[in-house]
């Protein structure tokens, strides 16, 4: 049982969609069960700081206790779960809606986390979000990917019609599929509550 438990309550937005998304493959009843005492996590994109690598529950547990000082959930939605009972890895793509706690401004991002499970716990997790919607909301600025503009900036990136993607963008998503164990289905169900 993790103490003073509502420290953590700016997060269950978060800790109900990972539970929702594991359910099948973990046991326990919360989001701290669900992870092996000595789960490591490691934070691959993430902002200036923060730590990149974290061993044990505890280490967790401590860890996100202070989230709530700067930013408060109100919701996560979009859930995508993939797993591979090959690997018994899981993928889970999802949202968040919330707020900078010290302004109001609003805040959102998006995550892919990968984990593996062993023993019906989760041994290892790699997470995955937006540096750049950190910085927007803790700076009062909106950050909106979808508008025309993010669309624009998207195409000039994209490979133009004759023009094949490069070695370095291929290499990159075969690395991914690798590392995860096999490959994403966009036509996974999604929840949106």
């Amino acid at each position: 049982m993790v103490e003073n438990i509502e420290d953590f309550r700016a997060l269950d937005p978060f800790f109900r969609i990972i539970e929702e998304g594991l359910r099948e493959y973990v046991d326990g009843d919360h989001f701290f069960d669900l992870l092996a005492e000595d789960v490591v996590f490691d934070f691959v994109i993430t902002v200036p700081d923060y730590p990149r690598h974290v061993v044990g529950r505890g280490s967790i547990i401590e860890l996100y206790r202070g989230y709530g000082a700067t930013f408060a959930l109100d919701r996560c939605y979009d859930l995508r779960v993939h797993y591979s009972e090959a690997t018994s890895s899981a993928v889970l793509e999802y949202s968040s809606a919330g707020r900078v706690v010290g302004t109001g401004y609003p805040y959102g991002n998006r995550y892919i986390s990968v984990m593996g499970i062993k023993d019906r716990k989760v041994a290892w997790w790699r997470d995955y979000l937006d540096p750049l919607r950190v910085f927007a909301a803790l700076e009062g600025r909106p950050f909106e990917p979808d508008s025309a503009e993010a669309n624009r900036s998207a195409a000039s990136l994209a490979p133009s019609a004759g023009r094949r993607p490069s070695a370095a963008l291929k290499l990159g998503r075969l690395r991914l599929l690798v590392h995860v164990g096999f490959s994403l289905d966009s036509r996974a169900p999604r929840t949106d509550p």
